[in-house]
């Protein structure tokens, strides 16, 4: 547990430094509309320590490390209307494809026919598969290997695709889907899968051994130890991006936010089992699903969007959520103003000036969590003995979002792990890259 911690408090802090105050925290990910990718076989860690063979798309010309694999993929991120390109190569020893699920009219040409689709074969990357289609609409999409996905989805052979609307512009038009109702201040992807140990242990055991990685892999009996956000487990979620020890797996699941502001949630079911992902601290409107605007009519905007605190997140499918957060109704104000002090911006008025409706317990029978900043007021410290508060820099409030389903926020039977991350509304002003 001291490791967990430690490695824990490393992650924020050097998140916390890598703030330089950009406008607004956008999805990692490669820009097209034309994408070079190769599929390779490297290895991933995990938050307890586990080092494992994985199988990955790697991004030959662009992204934080290229040429290699990643875990997930990289994120595609186009334009709608682009017409888009992506030629794959195949390093692996059996073949690889790549489908589109939500795109239409998407054509393969080159290496070597399959069920699904065109195949890049097992040749060391000696052929070419390109795929092309127009993104004909905006929204969040997968993409994943349409060769053997009961194995090649496992291994790893899977990422995100996102198609911003016509007239997106980051500093004045900011929509999911061209409507101000899909408006947002800062987005974040959340991609979740899970891993089955066993099937990653028999084909590096079946690549050691020179037989066909396939031999006497069980898919069907599929029990997973395992559980990511972006292709991380807790803690290594709240890692900094492209963190060099994390080369193969170099997008982090850490939201931030401010008072008052909107953030689009990109979610996307990629794995085989259902997670119902909770997000702590308020509700969240859903305003599209599989890239499609949740509206009662064209125009119309997301007057469908459901209000939930969770997001049953369904195998193959993708969700585009708005959450807010004010302290709105909490009876007592956050910032901890007298009745005559200034409005904060986006404060909720009707609490300003309330006290804290309880009287704080003694420090000495107080249990200090590395979050605690000492005091209930968001931007403000209080007392703490020494070497406590170490992983709230700033003052701000964190809540925890993880998969409901308790045994995905584990590490291999280890507590806390998986699926779990912390969102951090952060006080006014404090930068968020």
């Amino acid at each position: 547990m001291n490791t967990l911690l430690h490695r824990l408090g490393q992650a924020l802090i050097a998140l916390v430094l890598l703030g330089t105050g950009a406008a607004w925290a956008v999805v990692d990910g490669i820009t097209g509309p034309t994408f070079n990718l190769t599929a390779k076989a490297d290895y991933i860690t995990t938050g307890d320590g586990g080092s494992w063979l994985a199988w990955g798309y790697a991004s030959d010309d662009a992204g934080p490390f290229p040429g290699v694999m990643q875990y997930p993929g990289p994120t595609l991120i186009v334009n709608q209307g682009d017409s888009v390109t992506i030629h794959l190569r195949n390093t692996l020893p059996m073949p690889v494809s790549i489908v589109f699920p939500g795109q239409s009219g998407v054509g393969a040409s080159g290496g070597s026919p399959g069920l699904l689709t065109r195949e890049a074969p097992a040749d060391n990357g000696a052929s070419t598969v390109t795929y092309t289609f127009t993104a004909a609409q905006p929204g969040t999409y997968l993409y994943h290997s349409g060769s053997r996905p009961d194995l090649q989805v496992e291994m790893g052979l899977v990422g995100a695709l996102i198609v911003r609307p016509a007239g997106f512009d980051p500093v004045t038009r900011r929509t999911a889907y061209g409507h101000a109702g899909s408006a947002y201040d800062h987005e974040y992807l959340f991609l979740l899968t899970e891993m089955d140990a066993q099937v990653h242990e028999q084909v590096a055991l079946n690549l050691l051994l020179g037989l066909p990685p396939e031999t006497g892999v069980d898919t069907v009996g599929f029990f997973p130890e395992y559980w990511f956000i972006n292709g991380r487990t807790a803690p290594d979620t709240l890692a900094a991006a492209a963190v060099p020890w994390m080369a193969t797996q170099p997008y982090n699941a850490l939201p931030r936010m401010h008072p008052g502001e909107r953030m689009l949630m990109r979610v996307i079911g990629a794995g085989r089992d259902l997670h119902p992902f909770h997000h702590h601290g308020n509700n969240a409107w859903t305003i599209a699903r599989d890239g499609r605007l949740l509206e009662s009519a064209p125009g119309a905007g997301p007057d469908l969007a459901v209000s939930d605190y969770t997001i049953k997140v369904v195998p193959g499918s993708t969700y585009d959520a708005v959450f807010e957060w004010t302290g709105k109704g909490l009876g007592w104000d956050i910032y901890g103003h007298a009745p005559g002090d200034a409005l904060q911006p986006d404060e909720y008025a009707p609490d300003h000036g309330k006290p804290l409706p309880v009287a704080l317990p003694n420090q000495q029978d107080l249990l200090f969590g590395g979050h605690w900043s000492g005091s209930p007021y968001l931007g403000q410290f209080g007392a703490l003995p020494p070497g406590e508060g170490g992983l709230n820099l700033n003052g701000g409030y964190f809540f925890m979002w993880h998969s409901h389903t308790e045994k995905e926020i584990i590490n291999f039977d280890i507590f806390p792990g998986g699926m779990m991350t912390m969102v951090i509304i952060e006080p006014p002003g404090v930068p968020i890259p």
